[in-house]
């Protein structure tokens, strides 16, 4: 009898576990494809993608579509521009907000907290609420249509969200690490780049992943002082590229791959990080 108890259960925890599976892989399928449509997307003429087959796989591979893309389109110049915006944004982040989150959590010194909370006020500020001033300051300072007119802004909001995220992280830390450092003859520097910054890397990925994304997809700002095609991003790129070739889908859908291949490509890299960070902040809420 409780043999018989046991392959039923058997049996049945077998069949939960294959219809879990089946939906999982539905729901893998279902937040994949549209990246998959957008690569079959860009292999295709307009002859293929209005004759109604636009789902499917192309009937000839039009590789070109992407050479065009690079050259006649002018993405090479759009990718090179938001590569070089997004990374000098990244570096001097994750350099003035893991600086600045050390000096608040872990060093007694007066207003520290009146800092946080300054700094920390930058999150409640609406970006549309800070276009003019800031148009009118950059024009002042003649840094319209320059990488510093994006730089600049884009530095300026991801600080506070990064300000946030790795304090939380140097909270957590024991005293006790800074303190056999220091017994061991470690001065402040090294003791924060030796001993400290290592222990946060979930969190200094998190903050590149977050910056990163709103660095290469944001638009407002790259419009608004960018008008020089030579310092243009891909988002800009990308919208002008419909109106220039607006009879040529395929080569638009090669530049949309382009722009997203990056995106993946660092999801990819560094989600196991990101995943980390996301449990570390779990149990310590």
């Amino acid at each position: 009898m409780k043999t018989a108890e046991v392959r039923l259960r058997k049996k049945t925890t077998f069949i939960r576990n294959i219809i879990i599976q089946a939906f999982l892989i539905v729901v893998a399928i279902v937040q994949i494809y549209p990246l998959i449509w957008l690569a079959f997307f860009s292999l295709k003429d307009n002859s293929e993608i209005f004759s109604g087959d636009v789902l499917g796989l192309p009937d000839k591979f039009l590789w070109s579509n992407y050479s065009k893309a690079l050259s006649d389109g002018n993405v090479l110049t759009y990718f090179f521009n938001s590569v070089l915006v997004t990374s000098i944004s990244i570096l001097l982040v994750l350099i003035l907000s893991s600086m600045t989150g050390y000096a608040i959590t872990r060093m007694n010194w007066k207003l520290s907290s009146v800092t946080m909370t300054t700094i920390l006020l930058g999150m409640m500020v609406p970006i549309q609420a800070t276009l003019l001033p800031l148009f009118m300051v950059l024009k002042n300072l003649h840094l319209l249509n320059t990488y510093w007119s994006l730089i600049i802004p884009y530095v300026a909001f991801g600080i506070p969200m990064a300000v946030f995220i790795l304090g939380s992280f140097y909270k957590g830390i024991p005293r006790e690490m800074e303190e056999s450092a220091v017994m061991d003859g470690c001065g402040i520097y090294r003791t924060f780049f030796s001993i400290i910054l290592p222990l946060v890397r979930p969190a200094i990925a998190t903050v590149a992943i977050f910056t990163f994304l709103s660095c290469w997809n944001e638009l407002m700002f790259a419009v608004t002082f960018i008008n020089k095609e030579s310092y243009q991003t891909l988002t800009v790129g990308m919208m002008s590229m419909v109106g220039t070739y607006i009879t040529q889908w395929g080569i638009i859908g090669a530049g949309l791959m382009i722009t997203t291949l990056p995106t993946v490509i660092i999801y990819l890299v560094l989600n196991r990080q990101v995943q980390q960070s996301m449990i570390a902040g779990a149990v310590k809420g």
